[in-house]
């Protein structure tokens, strides 16, 4: 297995934001402690203005690399933003192109990625990782790339920068209502919402992952990219959800067992035990 991070991701923090970069420290603590997983440590480059814009508009790209205030009231204007987003995205690419050639891969970074939209940084997120990701691999010649996301938040950022893309299906599993307002129903030709109550029993939950699963399954993609956010969690204070350390293992093994080559590009998770769900996710992507 391959784990793409950059320990100098979690350099930018705002007081009282919930997203607290330093979550990555402590995975990187958990990841490098236990002795189940074989793991293959990259460090990646920064995405080049190529990769970037053929997700996001010029005028996204240059008020990134210079803002003049918060980009939203979640989003802060950090020093030297530009280059944290720019990695990430970079170890998107790495993590796609290690799927590519056969491993098994996340990509455990921060900023996450998948509420940027084609023309609008919001949510957190300032470059959207997982769309550079798919959209480079379809340029690269790969026919079919399905991202399937299963953070608790809607990827709106996702869906509208591939909505009706020849190649390209996106499936996402979130509560809804919920932050950010979007993912009621179907959009286009290859956007497909899977909307959850708040408190959705765990059972229940699968069952709505299962169905996803299936519908993927008939796109009959070549390549996965997963966002994988672990908001979903029974204990985490974004969200309203019911999943436990034992459904991101069931996860991880639905995704092994497509078969497919995927990557997985860490999306959210803000409660204290994100190393936890992240170690157990692996295990089942490895099969342990």
């Amino acid at each position: 297995m391959k784990v793409i991070t950059d320990e100098t991701c979690t350099g930018y923090s705002r007081l009282g934001h919930p997203e607290k970069p330093a979550r990555i420290s402590r995975t990187l603590e958990k990841l490098r402690a236990q002795t189940e997983l074989s793991i293959t440590w990259v460090k990646p480059g920064p995405a080049d203005d190529a990769a970037i814009l053929r997700a996001h508009t010029p005028e996204l790209l240059a008020s990134l690399a210079s803002p003049t205030e918060d980009f939203d009231a979640d989003s802060p204007a950090y020093p030297g933003i530009v280059d944290y987003a720019r990695a990430s995205a970079g170890a998107a690419l790495e993590a796609m192109r290690a799927a590519r050639d056969g491993d098994t891969v996340l990509s455990l970074m921060r900023p996450p990625g998948h509420h940027a939209t084609r023309n609008q940084i919001m949510g957190f997120c300032y470059l959207n990782n997982i769309a550079i990701a798919a959209l480079a691999a379809l340029a690269m010649g790969i026919k079919r790339v399905a991202i399937f996301d299963f953070d608790v938040h809607h990827g709106n950022g996702t869906e509208d920068i591939l909505l009706n893309r020849e190649g390209a299906a996106f499936f996402s599993i979130h509560q809804y209502p919920a932050y950010p307002g979007t993912g009621r129903g179907n959009v286009g030709n290859n956007c497909f919402n899977y909307p959850v109550p708040p408190t959705l029993p765990r059972q229940d939950y699968r069952d709505v992952f299962s169905s996803a699963f299936e519908q993927l399954k008939q796109f009959k993609p070549d390549l996965v990219g997963v966002s994988a956010g672990f908001d979903a969690y029974a204990r985490d204070p974004l969200a309203q959800e019911t999943l436990e350390a034992e459904d991101y293992y069931w996860l991880g093994q639905k995704i092994r067992a497509l078969n497919i080559p995927a990557f997985s590009i860490l999306e959210g998770g803000y409660s204290r035990d994100l190393p936890e769900l992240i170690f157990s996710y692996l295990k089942g992507i490895e099969g342990k």
